[in-house]
């Protein structure tokens, strides 16, 4: 699958893929590399110039977009929750958009992602950044989904709940046998999160690794060039507290 824009090199470059069932798989690079892009061709947010995507065996473009769109969870940097509505109503929206309105149901998400049910008639801006991403998470869940898409989702959080968020988001793809699909710049979150590693460059996918492989040393020098990073973070603190 590839896709351009414009006449410049193409942002997904030649991409072969395949994702199993239950896969927690985070997508690294520098920026630019093509990860938000080749994520977003599966649910049809940006649509390739050549190639094609496949759900379950079923070639995404012969489904309209919001069909597409209710049946996979999608969780982005910036949350995009409506202002004017209320915690549970932006939860609730896929379930009314589907034409199943269901109030219990909407408590029961706003347990699953250890949100208070007191906060259910709050507006987004009376909620914290995590709080916020929460909901945000039990929204992309309401309508029951087998695959989640996750576009930096802790990137604009403080580090305290970026962690906890992501552990959160680690055990839901465990109970609820998801498969996840991560963009993220943080190459830690990646080793800490994933499964399965992928290394973008160039609009390719230059490593195919397990985090245990990547600490090892595989996955060639673009992937070692990331997993330094936090390894050299860790040896320098380790210094500090001597």
């Amino acid at each position: 699958m590839t896709k351009r824009f414009g006449a410049g090199a193409p942002a997904v470059d030649r991409v072969s893929l395949a994702i199993e069932p239950g896969s927690f798989v985070a997508l690294v690079g520098t920026s630019g590399s093509g990860k938000s892009t080749l994520l977003k061709t599966i649910n049809r947010l940006v649509e390739p110039t050549s190639g094609y995507v496949t759900v379950d065996g079923e070639d995404v473009s012969r489904l309209p977009p919001p069909q597409l769109r209710r049946s996979i969870g999608y969780v982005f940097q910036n949350v995009g929750l409506f202002p004017h509505l209320n915690v549970a109503e932006n939860v609730a929206l896929p379930l009314r958009l589907a034409g199943r309105p269901d109030a219990e149901r909407v408590n029961e998400l706003l347990d699953l992602v250890a949100l208070p049910r007191s906060l259910a008639m709050r507006l987004p801006a009376a909620l914290s950044g995590g709080q916020r991403q929460r909901v945000g998470v039990a929204r992309a869940l309401a309508a029951g989904p087998r695959l989640m898409l996750m576009d930096e989702p802790f990137g604009a959080l403080d580090p305290v709940t970026r962690d906890s968020l992501g552990e959160a988001v680690r055990m839901l793809h465990q109970r609820l046998e998801l498969t996840t699909v991560m963009v993220t710049h943080d190459m830690a979150e990646a080793l800490l999160l994933a499964t399965r590693v992928l290394v973008m460059q160039d609009g390719r996918i230059v490593t195919d690794e397990t985090p245990a492989g990547l600490l090892a040393g595989r996955g060639g020098d673009a992937a070692q060039a990331l997993v330094a990073v936090p390894r050299s973070q860790a040896q320098r603190l380790a210094e500090l507290s001597r």
